[in-house]
């Protein structure tokens, strides 16, 4: 029965928009806000959006657009659409598939997925649902014994390419998981009750499957069974001491494709290409650290334009319409990642709500380059875009 409900209420979702709101009626509230919330007063989680507003996009038209290719090549793999998905902890908290249903959706799409190392799924697991091109990301850990251990499990799994996260040397303050007493596992008590009963399809996957540990430190002795307060544990287990020279260290450790997540200066694009990155990944965490930061996109043509020549340059932050996909590109980014879009569609319906988001993205994408009068993704560039005196609302 759930999954017929479900069905029909992805049919009837027809925007990451829509994804959005049918996500937020089957989860309970404390678990929602923790996929949707951001820091402190969440003023960076709105310029995310907000700020692609700046840019309009100037269409070129008698062209010839029978034939769109969306295709391009980031990280060492050829992907069928320039959206990668996100690396996000802890996903079975919104579905019971959890990340296993994300990376076969991704691998349907013909795009990266991006395993988090706080994931409630393993690598091991990943790799065997998965054929499609991978990416695990990196946190560092205070035991710096488990960062060998998961650049080994990475490579004998067959991962394309490693992501180190560096702007989480503490958690942000995300004030609407305090609200909401938020643990992980979620508990369910008094003051919760009634709002979890009234999401039968959500707690009867929680009730069903196995309590959700972190898979990939399973054996660690950092390992817990239960979280509690993931503020906390970030900050009890994350390593804040994290250097360039510790990343210079993975980055020949591994030897292969290797990205930087978490890039919001030229300043620290530059030293990120001279280190030997492969790609800088342009991020705020969804607005979930530091708030008051820059939104990716307001400093995107100006490191594309420092290192744009020396390394791939990915935008992660904001991705709601296949017109930010284009106006991202189009001001030098080679992809863009996208982790609350097709977050939405996990919590509204598992994988199928995962394909649906994405096969919205994509639909929108192709769509608006036909619109825009561009045949190909990598053709897109300043030609397509302009910014405006002022922002138009989102």
């Amino acid at each position: 029965m759930f999954d017929y409900i479900n069905d029909r209420i992805l049919s009837g979702c027809h925007s990451i928009a829509d994804l959005r709101r049918a996500a937020k009626r089957r989860l309970p509230r404390a678990v929602f806000d923790y996929m949707d919330g951001a820091a402190e007063d969440e003023v960076t989680l709105y310029r995310n959006q907000a700020d692609f507003g700046r840019y309009e996009l100037l269409p070129r038209f008698l062209v010839d657009v029978g034939n769109v290719d969306l295709s391009t090549r980031v990280l060492g793999a050829d992907i069928d659409a320039p959206f990668i998905l996100a690396p996000t902890g802890m996903s079975r908290l919104f579905h019971h598939t959890g990340e296993r249903a994300v990376a076969r959706a991704a691998q349907k799409a013909g795009t990266m997925y991006s395993l988090s190392s706080v994931s409630t799924t393993s690598i091991e697991d990943i790799a065997g649902v998965s054929d499609g091109a991978k990416m695990l990301q990196l946190y560092v850990w205070r035991d710096r014994g488990i960062l060998k251990d998961f650049i080994q499990r990475a490579r004998a799994s067959g991962y394309t390419a490693l992501c180190l996260t560096v702007d989480l040397p503490l958690a942000g303050q995300r004030e609407r998981d305090l609200k909401n007493g938020f643990t992980v596992p979620p508990q369910i008590r008094l003051s919760n009750i009634l709002d979890t009963m009234l999401r039968p399809d959500w707690l009867w996957g929680f009730l069903t499957h196995p309590r959700m540990t972190l898979e990939n430190v399973r054996g660690h002795a950092i390992a817990a069974k239960n979280l509690f307060s993931v503020i906390d544990y970030t900050t009890a287990q994350f390593d804040p001491s994290l250097t360039w020279d510790d990343m210079a260290w993975m980055i020949q450790e591994w030897g292969g494709p290797f990205a930087i997540k978490g890039i919001l200066s030229v300043d620290d694009a530059r030293r990120a290409a001279d280190t030997g990155v492969s790609a800088v990944i342009i991020s705020n965490h969804g607005g979930r650290q530091l708030d008051h930061s820059p939104s990716p996109v307001s400093v995107l043509p100006a490191i594309a334009d420092a290192v744009g020549d020396r390394v791939e340059v990915i935008l992660d932050g904001g991705i709601r319409r296949g017109t930010d996909v284009i106006k991202a590109l189009s001001l030098g980014a080679r992809a863009v990642m996208t982790g609350r879009a097709y977050l939405f569609g996990l919590g509204a319906g598992g994988e199928a709500g995962v394909d649906r988001a994405l096969e919205l993205l994509r639909a929108e994408i192709k769509r608006n380059m036909m619109l825009a009068g561009c045949t190909s993704v990598r053709q897109l560039d300043g030609r397509y875009v302009r910014e405006t005196a002022q922002g138009a609302a989102y």
